[in-house]
C-alpha cells in the first residue's frame, strides 16, 4: 500500500530534548552543592524518563527517602524548561519539508505527557504543521501497547499499512508493528549502550534523519 503518513516518536526521534534534561539535572545537583556529572550519564538514560535520569544523576535508589521529592522537583522544573534547548535533530527540518512537499501527513505519537509535549510543539513552531499529537493522556495504555498508534491511524482515517512509524526505542517498534504500521528504528536517538536497534525487528534502520528520504522515496513509488 502506498505511504500516506509518517508518524514520529518525540524524544530521541523527532527532537533532541536531552539538553534540557541535562541542564535540569545539573542545576539540581549544583543547588545541592554537588559537582556536575558526565552529561552522557544523563543522556544515556533519557528513554527511561524522569525516574531513570534522577537515579543516575544522583546515584540514588528509587526506594530511598528523598527520591520522590527529587523526581517531582525535576518534573516541576521541566514544566518551565521543556523547550529552552530542545531542537529538532540535525536533518529533521529538511525531512519534514520533504514530507510536506510530498503531501504526506505527519504527526507525533509519544509517551511524553501532554502538559510537556504540547507546549514543546507550540514553541518550536511544529504544532500547526503536525496533523496529530497522541500522548498518554489520550489512551488507557501507552507504547509498547498498540493503542496509541491505532488511535492515531483511526483519527487520521488511515489504514495502518499506509503509515510509517519512526522511533528510537523498542517500545516504538513494538507498538507500530502490533498496530499494523511499517516501522523505522533510528540509531541517533537515546539508545542505551547495551541496546541495539538492529535487533528490534523494524522494517528499516537508519542512522540519520535524512536517510529516511530514500525510505520515503521507495514507499511513495510502491503500490
Amino acid at each position: 500500500m502506498r505511504l500516506r503518513a509518517v508518524l514520529f516518536d518525540m524524544d530521541g526521534t523527532l527532537l533532541d530534548s536531552a539538553p534540557d534534561f541535562i541542564a535540569i539535572c545539573q542545576a539540581m545537583r549544583a543547588d545541592r552543592g554537588l559537582p556536575p556529572v558526565d552529561d552522557k550519564l544523563i543522556r544515556d538514560h533519557v528513554s527511561g524518563g524522569a525516574r531513570a535520569m534522577i537515579v543516575n544523576s544522583f546515584d540514588i535508589d528509587p526506594m530511598s527517602e528523598g527520591f520522590e521529592a527529587l523526581r517531582l522537583e525535576f518534573l516541576e522544573r521541566y514544566q518551565d524548561h521543556c523547550a529552552v534547548l530542545t531542537r529538532p535533530f540535525d536533518g529533521m527540518e529538511a525531512l519534514l519539508e520533504d514530507i510536506e512537499r510530498a503531501k504526506l501527513i505527519w504527526g507525533v505519537v509519544t509517551n511524553k505527557p501532554l502538559r510537556f509535549a504540547e507546549p514543546i510543539m507550540q514553541r518550536l513552531g511544529l504544532a500547526e504543521r503536525s496533523s496529530i499529537l497522541i500522548c498518554p493522556d489520550h489512551v488507557t495504555r501507552s507504547k509498547p501497547d498498540p493503542e496509541p498508534m491505532t488511535l492515531a491511524c483511526t483519527t487520521l482515517k488511515l489504514d495502518p499499512a499506509s503509515v510509517l512509524f519512526v522511533g528510537d526505542d523498542l517500545r516504538d517498534i513494538e507498538s507500530g508493528r502490533a498496530a499494523g504500521t511499517k516501522t523505522a528504528a533510528v540509531t541517533y536517538g537515546y539508545i542505551h549502550p547495551d541496546d541495539n536497534p538492529r535487533h528490534w525487528g523494524a522494517d528499516v534502520v537508519v542512522d540519520h534523519p535524512l536517510e529516511l528520504r530514500a525510505v520515503l522515496d521507495q514507499a511513495l513509488c510502491s503500490c
